[in-house]
């Protein structure tokens, strides 16, 4: 990501959710801001993109739909499946969290999320605070004003480079109660930073809330880097191509044992084949999850341990 510009995986990403509630039969979320909130420039720039791909693979100079084409390409993402399932199964389990007593909702990397602008009733009194790079909120904040939105009181945007500043810190100078209750989700992100900021950021993440705290994030099984296959497919150049690359992961095999050391206990490790199973067992969205793309839940114990996970 570009220091001064907004992620353009996370403009991406908002698309597809919006594509998915257009578009699907099995309506697994009900996410139609992308096609609001990303600024026109952008997706004529994915019209672009997508047509030329069209055309380069079909060779087809009679159809030239473009908004057909950015369908077609954005549902043909590795990561398609995985940004509508990771987004059900995260609010699914903050839900579950705020019915036990869970009233602070923290989004790490929030990039285009729009569960400030569609909360559900079970969870208006839950605080929001949205954690991001200042180029990409300044950018989403705008567009929530162009569209004439508003959001609750209770929705705190926080703009802040996590690689300079911990997330902890950042949660210090905003009215983020750490002896209560929160729910971190930290969705399509840690692709994109090495094992030390994973690392670091977890550790943070542990640090800044109390015990019974819980988060959900998204991981690249690290074999993948390790057989360097993650980097030759396709979304793996892709994402390179647009200067956000791929770059560690975790290994499912150690990653319970990681957490721990962390001041984590593991509740929930999926691949994220096993998602998409749960959200459309007749398979009618025909989605076709990433080999290598996984899905996990924990809970903050307090007794993370000194030195290196």
């Amino acid at each position: 990501m570009q220091p001064s510009t907004a992620s353009k995986t996370a403009l991406a990403t908002s698309l597809m959710r919006a594509l998915h509630t257009r578009t699907d039969p099995n309506r697994i979320i009900n996410d139609p801001w992308g096609d609001r909130l990303v600024p026109e420039a952008t997706r004529e720039s994915v019209r672009q993109r997508a047509t030329s791909a069209a055309m380069t693979v079909h060779d087809n100079t009679g159809d030239t739909d473009a908004d057909a084409f950015v369908d077609a390409w954005l549902r043909g993402s590795a990561a398609y499946a995985s940004v509508i399932t990771r987004s059900r199964y995260a609010e699914d389990a903050l839900h579950s969290a705020i019915a036990r007593g869970c009233t602070q909702y923290v989004l790490v990397g929030a990039g285009f999320d729009s569960y400030a602008l569609r909360t559900p009733p079970e969870s208006a009194h839950v605080s929001i605070y949205e954690v991001d790079h200042p180029a990409t909120q300044s950018l989403k904040c705008q567009r929530i004003l162009e569209c004439g939105l508003s959001v609750r009181d209770s929705v705190h945007f926080l703009a802040a480079d996590l690689s300079t500043e911990s997330l902890s810190s950042v949660l210090e100078r905003s009215s983020f109660d750490s002896s209560k209750l929160a729910f971190f989700s930290w969705l399509g992100v840690t692709s994109y930073l090495t094992r030390e900021a994973n690392l670091e950021s977890l550790r943070s993440i542990a640090s800044s809330t109390t015990a019974g705290s819980e988060l959900v994030f998204t991981y690249v099984d690290q074999a993948a880097f390790e057989s360097n296959e993650i980097t030759n497919t396709g979304i793996g150049k892709s994402v390179a191509s647009i200067g956000e690359p791929f770059l560690s992961g975790f290994n499912p095999k150690t990653l319970a044992e990681d957490l721990r050391a962390l001041g984590f206990a593991l509740v929930e490790d999926l691949h994220i084949r096993q998602v998409v199973e749960r959200y459309d067992p007749r398979g009618l969205n025909q989605l076709q999850s990433a080999q290598f793309s996984r899905i996990a839940h924990a809970r903050v114990t307090g007794d993370a341990k000194h030195g290196d996970a």
